[in-house]
Order: C-alpha cells, then sequence, then structure tokens
C-alpha cells in the first residue's frame, strides 16, 4: 500500500480522533494536476454524513496551516464503504474469511491483481485463498486491498 509519510498522519490522526471517529486509513495519489487525499472514518455505530463534514472541515483549517502536504490538492473525507480498504495487519486479521481483491506492487507470475479470500494474517504475513492457492505476502508487498461486498 502506498505508504502516507509519517509527518501527514501524524497531523490527521489526532484531528480525526479528537472527533470520536477511528482513522480507518488515508490514501493519497495525483489525479491530473491535482493531489487527491481521501481519509477513511469509521466509528462504533457507523459514519453518517455528519461525521464526515466535521472531519473536513477540521482538517481543512489544520492541513492549511500546518502545510504537510505540496500544491493543490482536494481533501475527501469519508467512510470505509461495502468495499471498505483494508490497510493494516489489524485490518487484514479482523476481516478473515471475508472475500478480497488485492492490487499488488509487483506482479507474480505476471499478474498484479487477484481475488480470493482472505485467512488473516501469520507472522506478519498476508495470507489469502486464490482457488486452490494460498497467498502469502508481506503487507508491503500490496498495493491496495479491498473486501468484496457480498450480497
Amino acid at each position: 500500500m502506498r505508504q502516507i509519510p509519517a509527518h501527514i498522519q501524524a497531523v490527521i490522526a489526532p484531528v480525526v480522533e479528537s472527533l470520536d471517529c477511528e482513522l480507518v486509513g488515508i490514501e493519497y495519489g495525483r489525479q491530473g494536476n491535482r493531489g487527491l487525499l481521501r481519509v477513511y472514518i469509521d466509528k462504533e455505530n457507523g459514519v453518517g454524513v455528519r461525521d464526515c463534514q466535521r472531519v473536513s472541515h477540521q482538517l481543512s483549517g489544520v492541513l492549511d496551516v500546518e502545510d504537510v502536504i505540496q500544491g493543490q490538492y482536494q481533501l475527501e473525507v469519508s467512510s470505509p464503504g461495502l468495499d471498505r480498504p483494508l490497510f493494516t495487519l489489524k485490518h487484514f486479521e479482523q476481516f478473515a474469511g471475508h472475500k478480497v481483491k488485492l492490487k499488488l506492487v509487483t506482479p507474480i507470475d505476471g499478474q498484479r491483481k487477484f481475488r480470493g479470500t482472505l485467512q488473516g494474517v501469520e507472522n506478519e504475513q498476508v495470507i489469502v485463498n486464490i482457488g486452490e492457492n494460498e497467498l502469502v505476502l508481506a503487507l508491503g508487498a500490496i498495493d491496495k486491498a479491498n473486501l468484496i461486498a457480498d450480497f
């Protein structure tokens, strides 16, 4: 997963937590000539639009004052949603048994995208069953991971 620099996370996390929300994860990338900073938040009873607005408003002010992101960017605050992104080993443990889709940093046998069932974490390695095969990955080998909504 694309790691967010520690100094950016250090600015964002206390703001989110001060508003009684959990920081699920942060994504940052370029969209055209602008950056996109996406902050995922959650709460025990779920996140509503008001929660996202409050966090967005507070984060905007703090990020402007701290000036930790260079250039223009758009801030998006969102709930993790049904296709929840997985960022940490704790997330991979928490959602063991669920279906996931993964995009790897480096291809394995020419393939970067996989779908399978998350088995959990062992020895700080993420384990996913892909059909009859077991894929064992270091967290750093995963560019992006999301749950697959099961209806």
